[in-house]
């Protein structure tokens, strides 16, 4: 069984953009170094109110960011210069080290087509060593990502290294992060070797031994703990852990190991220190007057 189960905190981004917040959570603050987790939609929006749902320029630090579509298009743009398109199965991973802004737009007409957008969104603290790197951003299309099938089971690794798979995707700390799709019937357990391991259950239903989770649920393992998760409807499931970096203070869209770092970085935001993105400066999210 879990060692705890964590229920989704609804949060409304503003026009119909609805988001489930899995972490950072109360009891479990992170999971390996994931701190901060998203599942957006899937949701629809018509042409006339997707640009609506835009995420105006913002800053980060401290963190990588990990953006990884099931549907829909994003459009990102950042205060490196970056203009880059992220569509299913590709991973944007953007490095904001000692600060970087960014833009999330909703301006193509793919955005919100098909089933809708659907987004998980996950947040990667940095070791201590790492906290002040340059910022850097990567696209890692779906072909580049290594892949398995078996029976009714099929994988993609997204990040950091499991079943003798490894993602070329450039990290900092020891992490796994896999996108898994069960047929009714079929199973897998979260690859061994990580202290700290979860399983988000995006759609479907899944079962060990005798309960059942709902989707939305996060179920937290210990390190020794040899769960076999078996979907019981076509089930969509987000396993990811990793080595622990450390406790981390996190405030609206920084993490740090030092609270007066943090305090810098609002002050560089408030000060415009942190440059907006060159192809995205006409306007910018303020700072919170409080947490956000």
């Amino acid at each position: 069984m879990p060692d705890m189960l964590i229920e989704p905190r609804r949060a409304d981004l503003g026009h119909g953009l609805v988001v489930q917040r899995i972490l950072p959570y109360s009891k479990r603050r992170m999971i390996g170094p994931f701190i901060f987790l998203d599942h957006a939609g899937p949701v629809q929006l018509p042409p006339a109110l997707a640009r609506l749902a835009d995420v105006r320029p913002h800053p980060h630090i401290g963190l990588s960011t990990v953006s990884y579509l099931l549907g829909g298009e994003i459009t990102h743009r950042d205060s490196l210069g970056v203009e880059q398109a992220i569509r299913p199965g590709e991973v944007n991973w953007m490095t904001a080290g000692s600060g970087i802004s960014h833009s999330e737009r909703f301006e193509s007409p793919d955005a919100f087509a098909g089933r809708g957008l659907e987004l998980l969104q996950s947040w990667v603290a940095l070791p201590v060593e790492h906290e002040e790197a340059p910022p850097a951003f990567d696209n890692y299309p779906a072909a580049a990502l290594p892949t398995a099938q078996e029976g009714g089971l099929w994988l993609r690794l997204i990040a950091g290294t499991a079943f003798g798979l490894s993602s070329p995707v450039r990290t900092h700390s020891p992490l796994f992060y896999l996108h898994v799709v069960l047929q009714p019937g079929a199973a897998i357990a979260p690859p061994q070797g990580y202290p700290e391991r979860a399983a988000y259950l995006v759609s479907g239903r899944v079962a060990i031994g005798d309960e059942v989770f709902e989707p939305g649920r996060m179920l937290v393992f210990g390190k020794t703990e040899m769960p076999t998760l078996r979907a019981l409807d076509t089930a969509t499931v987000m396993l990811l852990g990793g080595e622990p970096v450390g406790e981390r203070h996190i405030w609206w869209n920084f993490v740090s190991s030092r609270k007066e770092r943090i305090e810098q970085a609002k002050a560089d935001w408030r000060a415009g220190r942190i440059a907006l993105p060159p192809n995205d400066s006409a306007e910018f999210i303020p700072l919170p007057e409080t947490q956000a």
